[in-house]
């Protein structure tokens, strides 16, 4: 909205600046910074008062989750609202790619709050039933795959760049879509399995969204596509406003989360953040990257999954509990341990994402 200021420029004054993407994603930060710290404790006494008990615990989750009862769930509502006061109000509005992204965002936003709402007026860890979860976040996601090929150059529609490797592209044809559908609500499921202590899931993504950010940034500018030799997808930078205001609220959001918490994300915020960032990877032709900027989600997503077919064909288990990080609460390690850990893979993994935009 306020790039719109720029019409009010001659080229050289104060209203000149709303033009820089970088300008403008400072200000998201700030805002969406600005609106956690402003509504966040409101917001916290808002859902203690309408949700009386809280999330529920599962009854055979480690043991130090008993302590957590009665905290409220939902504060994934002060990070869309963040993210969507800032994106709306810094972002340039005729780009698609913003759009899409929260389109994405806000849809995956609804149908957590619907889960969320569900597990506390009913006071049962059973929300919406999974496979509901699933074929609504496969349509949404579908939508937005269409929606990303349709604004990509036309020599990259339907393709497949591969990280490393200069100028190779796979043609993906029909299944381009398909492929969108799965990595969106892959990282979106993932995001969900991977908040499941206090602070553990909202930091990875803040990193993850900053690299992507930093990665829409480049490919969005036919100067350092050129230098960097990766795939120009023209009006991709625009997203840099985005995921700073993922930062920003993500850091409003983890002044209330970090241990103990005093509200929990649920699934309103944790499927929405994870929709964007497969969103954002769609947009920007690096789906494959996110697998290892988002690795820390990746394996805990795969944690599950291991151990829910290893169980059915051997009635055994390969870890205590699953996902991986409760693995970790069962051998002993402490929950700020395992969280500041996790914190650092994350970082570590981010880094070697965004190398993969010089390797070639």
């Amino acid at each position: 909205m306020l790039y719109w200021l720029t019409l009010l420029s001659d080229g050289g004054d104060f209203f000149n600046l709303f033009r820089y993407i970088t300008f403008r994603a400072g200000g998201a930060f700030l805002t969406a910074l600005i609106f956690g710290f402003i509504f966040g404790k409101p917001l916290i006494n808002m859902l203690r008062r309408t949700q009386g008990k809280g999330q529920p615990i599962r009854d055979d989750g480690p043991e130090g989750h008993f302590a957590k009862a009665g905290t409220p769930t939902m504060g994934g509502l002060l990070i869309v609202g963040a993210l969507l006061t800032s994106t709306l109000l810094w972002a340039r509005l005729d780009n698609p790619f913003i759009w899409m992204v929260l389109f994405v965002t806000m849809s995956f936003a609804v149908i957590g709050f619907a889960d969320d709402y569900a597990k506390v007026s009913k006071q049962t860890v059973a929300g919406v039933s999974s496979r509901l979860r699933l074929l609504l976040g496969f349509a949404i996601a579908g939508i937005a795959g269409y929606w990303a090929a349709a604004y990509h150059p036309e020599h990259l529609q339907a393709q497949l760049a591969l990280p490393v490797f200069k100028n190779t592209l796979i043609n993906l044809g029909f299944v381009f879509v398909p492929f969108a559908m799965i990595v969106i609500v892959g990282a979106a499921n993932a995001v969900n399995l991977t908040d499941g202590l206090d602070g553990l899931a909202i930091m990875p993504v803040m990193i993850a969204a900053g690299t992507l950010g930093v990665i829409a940034y480049a490919v969005g500018r036919v100067d350092f596509t050129e230098y960097l030799d990766v795939h120009y997808v023209p009006g991709t930078g625009e997203l840099l406003v985005f995921t700073a205001g993922i930062f920003g609220g993500g850091l409003g959001f983890l002044w209330y989360n970090a241990p103990p918490a005093a509200v929990f994300m649920g699934d309103t915020g944790s499927l929405a953040l994870g929709g964007a960032l497969g969103a954002i990877a769609v947009a920007t032709k690096h789906e494959l990257v996110l697998g290892i900027v988002g690795g820390l989600f990746v394996v805990e997503a795969l944690s599950v999954i291991v151990q829910v077919l290893y169980f059915k064909r051997t009635g055994k288990r390969v870890f205590l509990m699953a996902p991986i990080h409760h693995h970790y609460e069962k051998k002993g390690w402490a929950e700020p341990q395992i969280v500041i850990r996790f914190w650092i893979i994350s970082l570590i993994l981010a880094l070697i994402g965004l190398a993969t935009l010089k390797v070639r």
